[in-house]
Parts: C-alpha cells; structure tokens; sequence
C-alpha cells in the first residue's frame, strides 16, 4: 500500500434538465463518494463528459469541487489538453487551487493530431515545471500509443509524473511491465476502464483503481482484501460486482453512474447534453436489476 492506493473513482458531473450546471448536485455526488470511502476522487475526467464542458465551466467545477472537498479527500483534476500551454495553464489553476494532483492524456485532438513520443515528454515536462503529481492516463480514447519505454523515461526525469492509469488492451500485461522497467519511479500504477480488468490488473502490480463513481462501496474490498493477501475474499468479493461492472462497461458508459445516482436521490437528472442520447429504457432497466442484489449505498444514498 501506497499514499496512492484503493479506489479513486471518477466524479460524474451533473446538469439539470435544461442542461445547465447542478452545482449542488455536484456537491451530493462528492459527498456521497466520500462517504462510500473512496481513498482519492478524481474530476473533470472523460467520465465526467470533459469533452462536453466549456472552459469557464471548468473553471466553476475545479474551484467548486476542491472547495467542497476540503481536503477530505485527495482530489485529481483533469487537464488534458492537444495545446501545452493550455495544459500548463489548467495545471497552475488546479494547484493554485489546492489539487493534489493532476491528470492527462498525451496530446491529441480528433482521429489524425497526434502527439509523437517527444512532444508527448515535451509536454509533461512542461507540466511537471508547475511542481504538482501528474497522473498519466493511457487510454484508448487519444489514439496516441504510450510505449513501456516513453512511460518509464517520464517517471524517471520527470520528477512530478507519479501516476500511471492503464486503461489500454490487455492492460494487466502493460501495467507487469511498466513496474518492471520502471521499478520505484513508478509509484502508483492504476488499473481503470470501470474496474472491468480489476483482478488482473492487481495481480501485475496494480496499487489501485480509478472507477466510475457507481458502486464504490462494493469494489473498494475487492482492492482491501487483496491488499491484505486475502486472494480467495478479493475474488469473491470482485465476482460478486463483476456483472454489474460489465454491463457498465459494455453497454452505458459514464451514464451508468448518473442512472443509479437519480435512481438513488443523490442527483436529480441523469441529463447528457447533446450528442449524446439517454440510456435505452431497456439497458437503463438491466443495470439497476443488476445493481439492486448488491445493495449498493449509491441506491439508498439520498432515499
């Protein structure tokens, strides 16, 4: 166990139906994670909808958040960005604000603006200049190939990149050799993409998870009893969600959380702006089915 370990899942952002901001319901939502125990929660991430939020409404959600939390937990701010200085930029807001650390893709914007292996070091370097943790999140959705080798060269000269999310295919072979190459400059490698790889991802080397925010209560003893060499426990305990998680993951996405959270009281919409269209009925029907046998607190949260 590290300073970075357990589960630190992704805040989803709620609007109202009109689609603007719910700026208390994003305070519910922190809340009820806390209270789940998550060990660190992280924001504006691509399960919060990022790429659906202006830059002023960042700005509103980062201050707001971290005031929220105050410390109660650590708290990742998102900051991925194709431009370095806007990275950068989003960087010193965060900290300024008191983020304990940052999280980013490689640069990247659309199908075809790539980021190549040297200006992806160029520019968490740069960001690494403003002195807070930086979390590396190699994930299908920028397209940029995050070699062992480019992972295990930022970790060991940039002194601020920490964290490693591995959330790319076949993710348990990727995270066994990062920590292999890397060895102590890799200090937090994450398993992510919902929690679908959990188990083998722990059994490489994983430190941790960055989850949806859905049913936090029910996959932190899957990490707990792994922790304490309790092997038999954690693969119960995983095989006990591992349903639910994969209809998360296959079928819902992001919207999975928003759908138990109305379903629980904890947010009053599960609104998604425009292009994305709501869950179907049908699917919507099938994970709280799935969810319900767990008990989750997220069902009964604001009930």
């Amino acid at each position: 166990m590290t300073p970075y370990s357990g589960i630190w899942p992704v805040a989803p952002t709620p609007f109202h139906d009109d689609g603007t901001l719910d700026l208390d319901g994003m305070k519910r939502v922190l809340d009820c994670l806390i209270d789940q125990r998550a060990d660190g929660i992280c924001i504006l991430a691509n399960f919060s909808e990022q790429f659906l939020i202006s830059d002023a409404e960042r700005e509103v959600l980062t201050r707001h958040s971290l005031e929220h939390v105050a410390g109660r937990v650590p708290v990742i701010v998102t900051i991925s960005h194709f431009a370095t200085q806007i990275a950068v930029e989003r960087a010193q807001f965060a900290k300024d604000l008191g983020a304990d650390i940052v999280m980013m893709m490689p640069p990247y914007h659309g199908a075809l603006l790539k980021g190549n292996a040297q200006q992806t070091f160029e520019q968490f370097a740069a960001v690494g200049q403003v002195g807070i943790p930086i979390m590396v999140q190699d994930a299908p959705l920028s397209g940029v190939d995050l070699p062992v080798p480019l992972l295990v060269k930022m970790a060991q000269e940039i002194e601020m990149v920490k964290l490693f999310k591995i959330e790319c295919p076949r993710a348990a072979n990727k995270l066994r050799d990062l920590i292999a190459a890397g060895g102590d400059a890799i200090e937090a490698p994450f398993d992510g993409e919902e929690a679908i790889t959990l188990l083998a991802d722990l059994d490489a080397g994983a430190t941790g998870s960055m989850t949806s925010g859905m049913i936090v209560d029910q996959i932190k003893p899957v990490i707990t009893h792994f922790h304490a060499g309790r092997i038999d426990e954690a693969t119960a305990a995983y095989g006990r969600v591992a349903m639910a998680i994969n209809h998360e993951n296959r079928q819902c996405g992001w919207q999975s959380c928003k759908a138990a959270m109305v379903e629980g009281g904890v947010i009053k919409s599960e609104f998604c702006r425009h292009p994305i269209a709501p869950l179907h009925p049908a699917i919507r029907s099938r994970l709280i089915d799935l969810l319900k046998p767990l008990d989750p607190m997220v069902l009964k949260w604001g009930r």
